[in-house]
């Protein structure tokens, strides 16, 4: 097959693939024993915003930016990767920031007070309106911004560490280090929520761990889930990150009848309640997008 000019066309790849976008890590540049993912953080702030269309760029700009001061201010202690969303709403962002642990929270707001870089960042003029220059906020449509906070669930259900210990993601699958994706090296993360039925909790939380632990099973190397639960919001509100190594391992686990709720368990969770939205690594160039 050959494209109108008569040049060839080769199937992708997956080197292929992971070099058109590039996992998260590389927005980074962090040393592996300093990268924080989905699998060893120990809470994840999940954080989405609507671009207004005429900044798209500058928006952009300006995520990439605070993913970066993050970074290189809170290296080991927390890490910030900018996501779109593949499919669905045009010019959603969404950032997954990684945390040791709760008490790196109170770090970031001392950045906030006291970084000097950061705050310029923050109020530095991004763009021209009828009414004068205007910050970041301008960036966004009012309202948008919306955090959730992740906690990875404890490996079996209804059992607690007794030292105290915060759980990590990781330790939810037997899959080998190898084989396991995450945050930071996945082609596409899946980010499914449902909400439990009032009474179901135990039975639906098992169902989750099932579930995740089954697909773990069957497409280790290609797919990795790990549950969380959601503090500060909705009681019983369940999270999946699904992560895939790219958009063809997609096709594959949909054919897998256990990853589909409402036909499985769907007495366990609130009818409609269960959306699934893809985030696809940002790099420069997607979506035409460009670096300022």
């Amino acid at each position: 097959m050959s494209t109108q000019t008569g040049a060839p066309t080769e199937p992708l790849t997956p080197d292929l693939r992971a070099k058109i976008v590039p996992p998260a890590r590389r927005q980074a540049g962090l040393a592996e024993e300093l990268l924080l993912h989905s699998a060893n953080a120990a809470v994840i702030v999940s954080k989405v915003g609507q671009v207004r269309s005429e900044y798209r760029n500058e928006a952009r700009v300006f995520a990439r930016e605070m993913a970066k001061h993050v970074n290189a201010r809170q290296a080991g202690n927390a890490t910030a990767f900018v996501y779109e969303e593949t499919f669905g709403t045009e010019d959603r962002l969404h950032w997954l920031i990684h945390l040791r642990s709760l008490d790196v929270y109170y770090r970031m707001v001392e950045m906030g007070d006291q970084d000097r870089a950061y705050r310029e960042s923050l109020t530095q003029e991004r763009v021209q309106t009828d009414d004068g220059a205007k910050a970041w906020d301008r960036l966004f449509v009012d309202g948008s911004l919306h955090s959730s906070v992740l906690l990875p669930c404890r490996p079996t259900i209804g059992t607690s560490e007794s030292d105290g210990a915060e759980p990590i993601a990781a330790d939810q699958t037997g899959q080998a280090p190898e084989e396991m994706l995450h945050s930071a090296s996945a082609g596409i993360v899946l980010h499914r929520v449902a909400q439990i039925v009032p009474g179901a909790g135990y039975r639906a939380r098992a169902f989750a761990a099932e579930q995740a632990e089954t697909v773990n099973k069957q497409f280790a190397g290609e797919v990795t889930v790990f549950r969380y639960e959601e503090a500060f919001g909705p009681v019983g509100r369940l999270h999946w990150l699904l992560h895939l190594r790219d958009l063809t391992s997609y096709r594959r686990l949909l054919d897998a009848p256990q990853w589909h709720i409402e036909t499985t368990a769907a007495e366990l969770f609130v009818p409609g309640s269960v959306t699934d939205t893809a985030l696809t690594p940002h790099h420069w160039g997607l979506y035409g997008t460009k670096e300022a």
